[in-house]
């Protein structure tokens, strides 16, 4: 393949024994405690309060100006895990994903297998070539707005308007609160308002996701697994028309697409948008020129249907680069690399510690600062390893509707309400934004808007 002049200057390293360790203690260990799949709560608070994403950052900055730009290959026997820390060097993998570097990797089948045994990071080949295109078109990978704005719309705002009244009348909103709505929200959007209540099916994949964050340490429970498959085949049918129920049926998607495997990822996907949701709220209660973009949009947009809302989608995006959901993304290679005049073999572990690149003061002079307009006047998608949904051909295909269901949510909450926290937190306006910062533990005021 044709090397650029920079690619010849990011010659791979090799981390000694201790690099390694390193690595592995600040880096992936705390992603592991605090629950790679399903985030485990009190692993999260323990993780704000030693802000071990600043921690993880800033080791990988000290190794990649001692070992140069190039991938800093691990010592780890009988295998090959090089850890990227040059921006082009992301923007390469992504790009040339999934012919070069393919999503599908061992740490995921050990995990996620457990409750998408054909899910989308879980195939190559024609299995890929039948079930990616599936997800782009149901989910509508390139409209803003999704076919099914206008029926999801009603759905999420209607949740939202009930917990913001809620919320006015307690004086309270918690992740307590917050979770059962949106779980019920997520089931409306994808299923119907038929599958409004069924906590069981919610409960059953968290189960199995509690189980994931093991990934290899223990026995897969296949019973579970089964049973899960065929409650969403069972929601699938008969399909809801104002639901992605509607367009899983319009697809007519044939047995080996799986789609119940499909479901269970955008399941997954959603637990992650309310996490998103509950930090956004908490960097504008605590920003005022931010909050009041979002109040005059919300006001000149009204409250009739579904709208774009670009500043609100910013804050969004933004909320997702200080404190990205899949801190690590991981590619293996499908063939010999070569790398500054190196050759790293096929099955290389190539992994993305984002907040590395979200974060960079080195590059982005905005590292630490909750400045959403990055992501309106192109700055942020300028930049090759800016990934809150991934990147390049294997892009989150659900990117656009997620954000669409969040910027929705949010509308509805802050139309009613203004929220302050309850307690002094670590978003502080003025200082740089913490590295770590867990949504679990989030208690706002709400006063009427």
């Amino acid at each position: 393949m044709d090397k650029t002049a920079a690619e010849e200057t990011r010659t791979p390293s090799h981390a000694g024994t201790a690099d390694t360790l390193g690595v592995a203690a600040r880096v992936f260990a705390p992603i592991v405690a605090a629950g790679a799949v399903k985030r485990r709560p009190k692993a999260m608070a323990f993780a704000e309060r030693r802000q071990t994403d600043r921690a993880a950052i800033d080791l990988l900055r000290r190794l990649r100006g001692e070992h140069g730009p190039g991938p800093l290959v691990l010592s780890v026997p009988k295998r090959t895990v090089a850890v990227l820390l040059d921006h082009g060097d992301v923007g390469r993998v992504l790009d040339q994903t999934p012919a070069q570097f393919t999503p599908d990797t061992v740490e995921k089948h050990a995990a996620l297998g457990r409750f998408q045994r054909h899910g989308p990071l879980l195939s190559r080949g024609r299995d890929r070539e039948r079930r990616r295109p599936f997800n782009e078109t149901v989910l509508d990978q390139d409209r803003p707005l999704h076919h099914l704005a206008e029926p999801l719309w009603h759905k999420v705002t209607e949740e939202c308007d009930r917990l913001a009244e809620a919320a006015g009348r307690s004086g309270r909103l918690a992740w307590r609160d917050f979770e059962p709505v949106w779980a019920r929200l997520v089931r409306r959007v994808v299923f119907g308002d038929a599958a409004a209540d069924d906590r069981g099916l919610t409960a059953l994949l968290d189960s199995l996701r509690r189980e994931a964050n093991w990934a290899y340490l223990r026995p897969r429970h296949e019973s579970a697994r089964a049973e899960l498959a065929d409650r969403l085949l069972a929601r699938l049918e008969p399909a809801d028309p104002g639901s992605l129920a509607g367009a899983v049926a319009d697809a007519a998607p044939g047995p080996e697409v799986h789609p119940e495997d499909q479901v269970a990822h955008w399941l997954f996907a959603y637990d992650a948008a309310a996490l998103v949701l509950m930090r956004t709220l908490a960097a504008l209660s605590a920003h005022p020129g931010p909050r009041h973009g979002v109040r005059t949009e919300l006001a000149a947009a009204g409250a009739s249907g579904p709208e774009e809302l670009p500043y609100l989608r910013a804050c969004v995006l933004e909320s997702l680069r200080l404190w990205p959901t899949t801190p690590l993304l991981l590619r293996d290679a499908t063939a010999d690399t070569e790398w500054g005049g190196e050759v790293l073999p096929a099955g290389t572990s190539f992994v993305v510690y984002t907040p590395l690149f979200h974060r960079d003061p080195e590059r982005l002079p905005y590292a630490d600062r909750f400045t959403p307009r990055v992501w309106l006047d192109g700055t942020a998608d300028a930049e090759p390893a800016m990934t809150p949904f991934s990147g390049g051909p294997a892009r989150c295909p659900g990117r656009n509707l997620v954000l669409f269901t969040v910027t929705t949510a949010l509308a509805a909450l802050l139309r009613r309400n203004e929220y302050r926290p309850t307690a002094t937190g670590p978003l502080v306006h003025g200082r740089p934004e913490p590295a770590t910062l867990n949504p679990y533990s989030m208690v706002f005021t709400p006063t009427a808007a």
